[in-house]
């Protein structure tokens, strides 16, 4: 398989650019890879890069989004942060990678047994991690189904608040960025949440966080965003 080029990402819109992902990730957990030359896709790309997609995931070594969705060389951007946050920098690559370089789809993925919840969780103290973790305290608090035992200790509250941590960065990405919540509102790209199952490799995305405004779609607003 090719690496995509100029052409077939100008083609493609938000709701297919999610399509290939999910396609992808089908592939991956029944062991059926596209058979590709990754350097033939080195010399496809070596004028120039036309990914499809931006995926922010944790630094988690088992959640490597082209592995995952089962993509090559030029296929997707890959932003990599423990807790899958979302900062100013990330937000500016973000930007970088849908405006100026054509991306069509912003992915959130979380992970099921993630180190960096759990930390949260238990509000870990510790260097320059302190900070970091921080930023997924929101999503700590926002849990309000678990009454006891509210620790890593504790899995359905850990997957519980990586599940609200992934929503949250969702809308964050949209009430922080003006240029990214044009994007969508013109529906030239689309901002989805999903979570991935260290378990079985299985990608599960959410409805109640896709963003994707199809063309049909002539009420959506990026104000009901926000609600």
């Amino acid at each position: 398989m090719k690496a995509h080029s100029k052409e077939t990402q100008s083609n493609l819109t938000p709701r297919k650019a999610l399509q290939i992902l999910k396609e992808g990730n089908e592939r991956f957990i029944h062991n059926l890879k596209v058979q590709r030359d990754l350097l033939e896709q080195v010399n496809d790309t070596r004028e120039g890069q036309w990914p499809f997609a931006i995926v922010l995931s944790c630094i988690d070594s088992r959640t490597s989004a082209e592995l995952i969705f089962d993509q090559g060389l030029g296929d997707i951007f890959s932003v990599r942060i423990a807790g899958n946050i979302v900062n100013t920098d990330i937000l500016g690559s973000m930007e970088f990678a849908c405006k100026l370089a054509g991306s069509k789809l912003i992915v959130v993925l979380g992970h099921t047994k993630c180190g960096a919840v759990k930390g949260a969780c238990d509000h870990v103290e510790m260097g320059n991690l302190t900070e970091l973790l921080a930023k997924l305290q929101p999503a700590v608090y926002q849990e309000n189904e678990t009454k006891e035992n509210r620790n890593s200790n504790n899995k359905t509250f850990v997957e519980n608040v990586a599940t609200i941590n992934v929503k949250r960065n969702v809308r964050n990405i949209i009430e922080r960025s003006f240029i990214l919540e044009q994007l969508v509102e013109n529906g030239e790209i689309g901002v989805v949440g999903a979570m991935y199952n260290v378990e079985t490799g299985e990608v599960e995305f959410y409805d109640d966080v896709m963003f994707i405004r199809d063309q049909e779609n002539t009420e959506f607003s990026v104000e009901s965003l926000r609600h």
